[in-house]
């Protein structure tokens, strides 16, 4: 599959722009990069040696340094550029920041970037240390940056590239609600994307530039309202969503590009595992005539760049100070045995549901759903440190945040527990609810006397829960929260979260208190 991709791009780039006054150009992209250096398995964590034995890996700097080489060589002109989010996701960012990013995207080669809502996780003072490291454009159109001295001056909304004999105009777009999703201070004002774009067009139009590209870092479905309410943008990437666009694959989001008039979007899914390669050609006056391409799959058929594998293992090797780092105290051991967490109440899934809970209470969610399967070991008494806790939480998944009926948390909770017998690992641990299930029962019958909060669970109320984000979308049979509400799977890692939450309550002391009843 991926050779006929690759043909399929290469004739795309060699047959486009026939006519004398079209202009060709290549559009790699990627997005959502979450600092996974390091290959990742299908279930987007680290690849572990057997895997990576088996040729089961995907992604890593290494691929995609590979990969974007071939890719510039099929192309005469081409640019490089991200949808944002390169921040947060691994050990990788939690010790070396935004410094080993900069790096490896200055090694690549990229042309610019959006700034995504988790580039603010620490504040604007990471977020401009990253800008002073590389060596390409820093994007974001819609904020008022005035009152932030940090980054007034310096991040930019547009800009003008030259490729080709030919000016491109650049915008970038993040979300307006990442006051809510981050924390970029209190002198940010986020504005609304539509209004931001369409006034960066007309400023690039008004300065000769016909060929106009937004890096949006705004999800799928704001992209698509930015296409439909704004003249003049000829190409959208986008990120924010992890939405993966493909004209083959079953399981995609929609068609790679999405055309929204003449509006080409696209977008690669996340984590480095694709490679978005779109092949645009523009008549004289600008107008996009052709758009087509496929991401590209960073699987084992693409080679791994020596020299950037052997950087990342080199950078990798101070994490072990992360791993051995104490970050709270146990007062007693905390049980997180596969037999009990994936068959009744167990400590560790308190702790872990009730610091999800404990995160997000302030956003109105009500309830935690965590899987037992994604509680990997118990935590002795005494100091606990970081490797501890990410050896029961191994897994790099992330808080998510949604919303859904009554009834939806009801069918999850028999989900849970449709497998006990076997030990499944969608039994759910919880916070903020009880409830009683009885395995003598038909699996899809088996749960009663759900409560939250004290009050009996109503099928048609609507309810804010927080899960992770394997969960969220589909993981352990929990495909009822698919399609749920106002989805937000890209929160901080659940390791940390733990972490931070053992520390805030230490010495720690575990325990069950008969939220989850079995008969």
């Amino acid at each position: 599959m991926l050779t006929r991709f690759l043909c399929s791009a290469a004739a795309l780039a060699f047959t486009a722009g026939t006519a004398a006054a079209d202009y060709s150009l290549t559009i790699l992209h990627t997005n959502d990069f979450h600092a996974r250096f390091e290959p990742i398995n299908k279930y987007d964590s680290g690849c572990g040696e057997k895997d990576a034995a088996e040729g089961k890996c995907f992604g890593g700097s290494a691929r995609l340094v590979t990969a974007i080489a071939e890719a510039r060589k099929r192309s005469n002109n081409s640019i490089l550029v991200d949808g944002g989010d390169q921040f947060q996701g691994t050990l990788f960012y939690t010790y070396y920041k935004g410094k080993l990013a900069a790096e490896m995207m200055n090694k690549m080669g990229y042309d610019a970037m959006t700034v995504g809502n988790h580039e603010f996780d620490d504040g604007p003072e990471v977020l401009r240390g990253f800008m002073d490291a590389v060596s390409f454009p820093v994007l974001m159109s819609n904020a008022d940056l005035s009152g932030e001295e940090i980054l007034k001056g310096v991040l930019q909304k547009s800009t003008i590239i030259e490729k080709g004999g030919e000016k491109i105009g650049l915008i970038g777009l993040t979300p307006q609600d990442t006051d809510e999703l981050a924390s970029p201070g209190p002198n940010i004002i986020f504005t609304d994307p539509v209004d931001a774009v369409q006034a960066e067009v007309d400023k690039l139009t008004a300065e000769g530039v016909n060929k106009i590209i937004v890096l949006s870092h705004s999800g799928y479905g704001v992209d698509q309202r930015v296409a439909a309410n704004t003249k003049g943008v000829d190409v959208i990437v986008g990120g924010h969503s992890n939405t993966y666009l493909s004209n083959t694959a079953e399981k995609a989001d929609g068609p790679y590009p999405t055309m929204v008039g003449s509006t080409a979007i696209v977008s690669a899914y996340a984590y480095g595992k694709f490679l978005g390669e779109l092949n645009v050609t523009f008549d004289d006056a600008g107008n996009v005539t052709e758009a087509k391409g496929e991401p590209i799959i960073m699987d084992a058929a693409v080679a791994q760049d020596e020299a950037t594998v052997a950087r990342i293992a080199e950078a990798a090797k101070p994490l072990d100070e992360i791993r051995n780092k104490v970050v709270a105290e146990a007062a007693e051991a905390i049980d997180g045995s596969k037999d009990n967490c994936r068959q009744v109440e167990c400590a560790m899934g308190n702790l872990v549901a009730d610091a999800m809970l404990a995160r997000v209470k302030d956003q109105g969610i009500q309830i935690a759903i965590a899987n037992g399967g994604g509680l990997r070991a118990s935590i002795d008494a005494g100091p606990v440190t970081m490797g501890e806790v990410l050896t029961v939480l191994p897994f790099q998944n992330t808080l998510s945040t949604f919303q859904v009926k009554g009834s939806v948390v009801k069918e999850a909770l028999e989900n849970g527990v449709s497998q006990v017998e076997e030990g499944g690992g969608r039994f759910a641990q919880v916070a903020g609810m009880t409830y009683t299930f009885d395995p003598a029962q038909p699996a899809g019958s088996r749960v009663s006397d759900i409560m939250v909060a004290g009050a009996p669970l109503e099928m048609d109320k609507v309810y804010g829960v927080v899960s992770n984000n394997y969960v969220r979308t589909g993981g352990d049979g929990f495909k009822m929260f698919v399609n749920a509400e106002n989805a937000y799977d890209f929160g901080p890692d659940l390791a940390d979260v733990t972490a931070e939450y053992l520390a805030a309550n230490g010495p720690y002391k575990p325990y069950t208190d008969g939220r989850i009843t079995r008969k």
